[in-house]
């Protein structure tokens, strides 16, 4: 084995160890054990809600538990296939050490994804995440925009098989979107995607100006966790404003011939939810009130984080701040501006290769909280 193999097998070694500690593989297993037993009890179903909280907390445990297993196991095989290749001769050794050297450069993506992963162990960061996008300065050019970072993170979403449901979208009257409101529902979304938070910037020829001139548009993106009923976020119906409207799509074309969309304004803090995918008035106010209890909570996070004087100044992914800029002209790139991280392919990234990004995010983030 060549020694350059040699020593990135050992340094994988040395990162999968150190998931292996951090994810505690004893407790993990006994965790599955102690769920499968509630899992089998036949009374579990009589609560329905805790039922479906153990098979949730069973499938992610044991999925988990697989990951690094399946990780492990391949890590120690990979020496092997090595050596069977240096038993080969000729175009066949080649072919066998060309195997071997994708199967180790792939490990080392997954065994790197599950490191960043073990990072998130903030409070909220295992929770689904709520993803809002407004368009910003740039007129016509930014409503564009805006709707061109929402298909980006829904083709994440696909591309992972992670769930998306859509609890609003504002259309504006030319082209793209005002505003859109969706979850992404997933284990440890909220903590994977709380870095894309904060101003992502266009530059581009805009396909609106007749004379081809070059426009910079933004939109601001904000995410936050989804509330669960541990949470205690009470909202006083009577502190609510309730507006029913029509729903309309692209042009202004009636989508509803009902006046099913609504409108939640919260009295004390003035902030304002919409929903209209749903197709029933009544559909449309919960999951407008989960949005609502949501952005409270990060309200409440908020206030607290500032109590607490924990407001650190590696916080740059907050709302309004400028953190990534996409170039489509006069050449392509897309740079963050908090971590360097850098692609030559912003059609790539559009279309949902975000993961470089994500990663180089999470760490940006664990190196500041470090300081």
């Amino acid at each position: 084995m060549h020694p350059d193999v040699a020593a990135d097998i050992e340094s994988l070694e040395t990162t999968l160890q150190t998931v292996e500690k951090v994810i505690d593989l004893d407790e993990l297993r006994r965790r599955v054990d102690e769920l499968e037993h509630k899992a089998s009890d036949p009374e579990l179903w009589n609560d329905q809600a805790n039922a479906q909280q153990v098979t949730s907390e069973l499938s992610h445990a044991q999925a988990e538990l697989r990951r690094v297993t399946d990780l492990r196991q391949r890590l120690d095989d990979l020496p092997v296939l090595y050596e069977l290749a240096d038993a080969e001769e000729g175009d066949d050794k080649a072919a066998a050490l060309e195997d071997a050297d994708g199967d180790r450069a792939q490990l080392r993506t997954e065994i790197e994804a599950m490191e960043v992963k073990t990072m998130l162990s903030g409070e909220y960061d295992a929770r689904d995440a709520l993803v809002n996008i407004r368009a910003g300065a740039g007129g016509v050019d930014a409503a564009d925009w805006a709707e061109m970072l929402m298909r980006m993170y829904v083709r994440w979403a696909e591309k992972h098989g992670y769930g998306v449901e859509v609890y609003d979208t504002s259309y504006a009257e030319e082209a793209g979107l005002k505003s859109a409101t969706f979850a992404v529902k997933t284990d440890y979304a909220y903590g994977t995607l709380s870095v894309e938070m904060g101003t992502h910037r266009l530059v581009r020829i805009s396909p609106f100006d007749n004379q081809g001139r070059r426009q910079t548009s933004f939109a601001e993106v904000e995410v936050l966790p989804v509330v669960e009923t541990t949470d205690h976020i009470d909202v006083d119906e009577n502190e609510v404003r309730v507006d029913v409207y029509r729903s309309s799509g692209p042009g202004g074309q009636s989508v509803n011939t009902t006046d099913s969309a609504v409108r939640l304004t919260h009295i004390p803090t003035g902030i304002v939810v919409t929903c209209q995918n749903e197709k029933s008035q009544l559909q449309n106010k919960v999951s407008a009130m989960k949005v609502l209890q949501a952005k409270l909570l990060e309200r409440k996070r908020q206030e607290e984080r500032a109590q607490m004087d924990a407001l650190k100044t590696n916080e740059g992914a907050s709302w309004g701040n400028q953190m990534r800029s996409y170039v489509l002209h006069p050449y392509q790139m897309v740079k963050d501006l908090r971590t360097e991280y850098e692609v030559n392919n912003p059609s790539a990234v559009l279309d949902g290769d975000l993961d470089g990004f994500i990663e180089a995010g999470i760490r940006w983030r664990m190196r500041g909280d470090d300081d």
